[in-house]
This record gives C-alpha cells, sequence and structure tokens, in this order.
C-alpha cells in the first residue's frame, strides 16, 4: 500500500502540539481502520526551523491520506505520495 505525506505547519516551540497531533493521528487511522478504510499512521517528522511537520499515513489514495488528516484536525498544507527507500535498494 502507498504512503503519504501530509504537510502541515507548526510552530518552533511547539513540540507538545506535535505530540498531540501525533496521538490524533494515530486514533483517527485507527477508527478508520475498524471502520473498513485501510488506513495506518506511520509517523512524523517536525522541521522546526521551516515551522513544517510531515505525518505519514499507509493509505489506498491521498485522499483518504487527507481525510484522516482532516478528521485528526491536522490542517494539512498539501498531501503527496511518499516514495521510502527499501533495504534492498541502497
Amino acid at each position: 500500500m502507498p504512503s503519504y505525506l501530509v504537510e502541515t505547519f507548526l510552530a518552533r516551540g511547539a513540540a507538545g502540539e506535535r505530540r498531540a497531533r501525533e496521538r490524533r493521528a494515530r486514533s483517527v487511522a485507527e477508527a478508520m481502520a475498524r471502520e473498513g478504510t485501510r488506513v495506518g499512521f506511520e509517523g512524523s517528522i517536525h522541521v522546526p526551523e521551516d515551522e513544517i511537520c510531515f505525518f505519514t499515513f499507509e493509505a489506498p489514495s491521498g485522499s483518504e491520506a487527507a481525510l484522516v488528516a482532516q478528521r485528526a484536525r491536522l490542517e494539512p498544507i498539501r498531501v503527496v505520495e511518499a516514495v521510502p527507500s527499501r533495504k534492498e535498494e541502497q
């Protein structure tokens, strides 16, 4: 299943808010999965200098990833497919 990167704004000193957003993202993804939508929360990356936080979701499409982000109140700026490197490719 593809992974999607959800870009959001997050201020420099908002580490506590990041953790709260991660909890919401995980909780919403789990609830949606129980309802039959194949989605999963993979993690986040905060870039404090740019005040950006990326959340990654495994989902069948970008629209499902965007829906998880919206329901988790992440206020997504954009959603794009992410292609991780695999160990065998390195």
